[in-house]
């Protein structure tokens, strides 16, 4: 059997009211500015967390050429949005906050607040040594702004790409290292510290006592997208004696909220015998032939040890330009081999401004 190849982090998922009033908001602030897919259909493969049923939705994958994840905007349709009852607070258990990257975060402080954004704190050093500051959307999602010199692209407009990673609140420090170094290749530990941090005060829970660890991989991302993609990494926090709560407790998948972070991978059937020997079996599976407007690919869901769902996507097929027929096809390529720069950058004709 091929081995499980895991190309970079494709994606955070977010719930929404209104995917078209959010990713306007996204693409004007950030330059999360090209719609690899835009397609309104029925979710009939997540029937465990959409209340045994199929959903209507409506969904935006969108990312930035100047590298980085995207963010994967879910709108459910039909029925009535489920919010969180309070707040969320760091250290509550699922995602808590998307990383965004920048390649100058004293710019992209400065532009921010000239356009007066939400701007939780101020620039610093976290407590990895990588310059930060923390904001939330107009909807109350939270996101940390990191430095990261790492292009692909390098836009003229925008200091900001993609998503970089994610701060997940986890009940037990240890299992969860675990969990994320095996499955996911998060095996380098770059900070572990125990602390109220003040460079976190002035987000919902940012006076907690927590452990904060920051993990990294030891084996670069490899594939035919890890050249957009680039790094990331994962941020895991443990309330050391608050009570916290689960964030998408009695909450359907797509409810307004951080939904999944989502892996690009190649050869599915690796990626599931690898889960299953880690004690994390599939817990949703699309099958190996699901379209997404004109793409196409396979998904798969698994829960980390507190429930988070982690989702992978082997992609086969991305459309370009759809007029004379160019797609992007994975299916002949190798799996280890990013795609030419040149195929990655005609993603371009996809943008809207």
């Amino acid at each position: 059997m091929k081995e499980k190849v895991i190309c970079g982090l494709q994606q955070v998922g977010i719930g929404v009211k209104d995917a078209n009033e959010s990713w306007k908001w996204y693409r004007e602030n950030f330059g999360i500015d090209i719609p690899v897919v835009a397609d309104e259909g029925v979710a009939e493969r997540m029937l465990p967390y959409t209340g045994g049923k199929p959903q209507p939705r409506f969904a935006i994958l969108a990312v930035s050429l100047q590298s980085g994840g995207g963010l994967e905007i879910w709108e459910p349709r039909g029925r009535e949005l489920n919010y969180p009852p309070v707040q969320p607070k760091l250290g509550d258990l699922g995602i808590f906050i998307a990383k965004i990257k920048s390649r100058d975060v004293a710019a992209t402080y400065g532009d921010f607040s000239k356009k007066g954004l939400r701007l939780l704190t101020a620039p610093c050093k976290s407590f990895a040594g990588i310059n930060h500051f923390y904001m939330a959307d107009p909807w109350d999602n939270i996101l940390e702004i990191e430095e990261d010199p790492y292009i692909f692209v390098k836009s003229k407009t925008f200091t900001t790409g993609g998503t970089c990673g994610a701060v997940v609140g986890v009940s037990d420090m240890d299992r969860s290292i675990d969990f994320y170094g095996k499955v996911l290749g998060y095996d380098k530990v770059r900070a572990d510290k125990t602390d109220a941090f003040d460079d976190m005060k002035g987000i919902p829970g940012g006076e907690r006592r927590i452990r904060r660890v920051l993990l990294e991989r030891s084996k670069p991302f490899e594939g035919p997208l890890s050249g957009l993609m680039g790094p990331s990494h994962i941020e895991l926090v443990q309330a050391v004696s608050d009570p916290v709560v689960k964030i998408y407790e009695n909450r359907y998948w797509g409810d307004p909220g951080y939904i999944q972070i989502c892996f690009d991978v190649r050869n599915m059937d690796a990626v599931e015998r690898d889960c299953k020997a880690a004690g994390h079996p599939f817990v949703c599976d699309s099958g190996v032939d699901f379209d997404m407007g004109d793409a196409n690919g396979h998904f798969t869901y698994i829960e980390d040890p507190d429930g988070t769902l982690i989702e992978f996507v082997e992609t086969f097929r991305i459309p370009v330009v759809k007029k004379i027929g160019f797609y992007l096809d994975f299916t002949k390529r190798d799996d280890h081999r990013q795609l030419p720069r040149w195929m990655l950058k005609a993603l371009r004709f996809l943008r809207v401004s």
